[in-house]
């Protein structure tokens, strides 16, 4: 699928937030399987909390882009197919973040730190992947955000404040 310019500049804000994350990992260190077990034990409420949030938010945007497909639809000014693909762009991706959060709050709830199968070195495994997981589901959700206010503005200038001389707005040739 082809990505447009309001499309790439979301991916950027969300890989920059992503790394942001990630260097605060890195900025943390090393830990042991004993450390680990212990932030993992601390961490799991906040983890699952950011789950739960990331799981309402994406729901309900695919909620709201109906909203925005009824006014798209309901507008004098008509709108290219370019702007469609991009609406359904953000509800693919979204129903991706939404899956997602969902199956890693499922993960998040196992009760790993009171196995004793589990060998100490794996908890530095489960520590630094849940951080992981977690960075990539909020920069998923910023990369949502982001194009979905791509869309708004563009509507906005379209709809709203008539421009048809707009990329996304279709001429009266077409």
């Amino acid at each position: 699928m082809k990505l447009s310019r309001y499309t790439k500049r979301a991916v950027t804000g969300g890989v920059i937030s992503m790394m942001v994350m990630l260097l605060g990992t890195f900025l943390l260190g090393e830990l042991s399987g004993y450390e680990a077990k212990a932030l993992i034990k601390n961490s799991v409420s906040g983890i699952n909390t950011l789950c739960n949030t990331i799981g309402l938010a994406s729901a309900t945007i695919l909620a709201l882009l109906l909203t925005v497909l009824g006014i798209s639809s309901g507008a004098k000014s008509k709108l290219k197919k370019d702007h469609y693909l991009h609406i359904l762009q953000i509800a693919k991706l979204d129903t991706v973040v939404f899956v997602s959060s969902l199956i890693s709050f499922l993960l998040f709830n196992l009760p790993v730190t009171q196995s004793e199968a589990l060998p100490n070195d794996w908890f530095s495994i489960v520590y630094y992947l849940s951080l992981f997981i977690s960075s990539v589901l909020s920069a998923a959700l910023i990369v949502v955000v982001l194009m979905l206010y791509n869309t708004i503005v563009n509507i906005i200038k379209i709809v709203g404040l008539g421009l048809d001389d707009h990329p996304l707005a279709k001429t009266e040739d077409e």
